[in-house]
């Protein structure tokens, strides 16, 4: 069993992922598998993902500062700090800093492993772009569709 504790802003690993990064706040084996918790801090105007949908997980991304677009099936939403965008599984969607300045966003994933692929892809990208992307062959990336 986890201990309960405070995580403070600096806290947790960062993976770096060119224009966006992701903080892994809560692990899901810290929260037995039920969610986990990821700060993505992005440049302006860095799109975060490209267009994909999750068959097992839903996302929510609490808007921290700047502003974060999204696409979200066939709609475009804007959230501003204090907004929650949701992504439910089976959506397609994509989403990205929409402003001038950095922006940030806490994203709780449900159930908790998809944020593994975040930690694969930032090992990948610690040499540099890989030549090929072998990040799609991810199994945490498997249970994703990407476009």
């Amino acid at each position: 069993m986890t201990s309960p504790r405070v995580v403070g802003p600096h806290d947790g690993r960062l993976a770096i992922l060119g224009g966006t990064s992701a903080r892994f706040v809560i692990a899901g084996n810290d929260a037995s598998k039920r969610f986990a918790l990821v700060e993505h801090p992005m440049q302006p105007r860095a799109l975060a993902a490209p267009m994909h949908r999750h068959h097992r997980e839903d996302e929510y991304s609490f808007v921290l500062e700047g502003s974060i677009g999204a696409l979200l099936g066939d709609s475009v939403v804007i959230g501003h700090p204090g907004d929650l965008i949701f992504k439910p599984r089976e959506q397609w969607h994509t989403f990205w800093n929409a402003g001038d300045t950095p922006a940030r966003v806490l994203e709780i994933i449900s159930p908790a492993g998809f944020e593994n692929y975040f930690r694969e892809l930032g090992a990948e990208l610690i040499n540099g772009p890989p030549i090929r992307s072998g990040s799609r062959r991810s199994a945490h990336a498997m249970s994703s569709t990407w476009t």
